[in-house]
């Protein structure tokens, strides 16, 4: 299997909200084509509602096996990366859980509640790295459907019937 993996930055952004629960929260607002030199948790821009810090490096991890899934974040429109942050409770406020160009484990990242989950447009630069690994890597499956064996109840593996009466019998 053929792996790529690629260097990124990841910018977030704490805003303020309304709530009785919270006075702000996290997302994540863009995905750099490389890491700047900036130490992590650098503030870059600051308004009266909202602040932006540069979070950190991150590696884009490129699977052959997922070469379909690349190509259906490219058919759907606008091609994305989905980054996953937690908030940990302590300083710093958020950990980065994963960055990833195949959508379906950019839902799996939707699984955990605690998570903040967000689809980013993807830099050209990375689209530009992402398609060349799809030409390079990519086979096409042909999709084989399974025919269905009759059940021959001689040969056993079908359930068991259920001791008692059965439905509609009298017991």
């Amino acid at each position: 299997m053929a792996e790529q993996y690629i260097e990124v930055g990841i910018v977030v952004e704490r805003r303020r909200i309304d709530s009785p629960w919270a006075d702000h929260a996290w997302t994540p607002l863009a995905v750099l084509p490389e890491p700047p030199a900036l130490a992590p948790w650098t503030e870059l821009k600051r308004e009266p509602d909202r602040t932006s810090f540069y979070l950190g490096p991150a590696v884009l991890t490129l699977h052959s096996v997922d070469t379909a899934h690349f190509r259906e974040n490219f058919q759907a429109g606008r091609a994305k990366l989905w980054v996953a942050v937690r908030p940990t409770g302590i300083e710093p406020e958020l950990e980065l859980v994963g960055v990833t160009a195949d959508p379906f484990e950019g839902e799996d990242y939707c699984e955990n509640v605690g998570d903040i989950v967000e689809a980013l447009p993807m830099p050209a630069r990375i689209a530009e790295q992402v398609l060349a690994f799809f030409d390079a890597h990519h086979v096409e499956r042909e999709f084989i459907k399974r025919k269905r064996q009759e059940h021959d109840p001689r040969k056993g593996g079908g359930p068991r019937p259920e001791a008692g009466p059965r439905r509609g019998e009298d017991g």
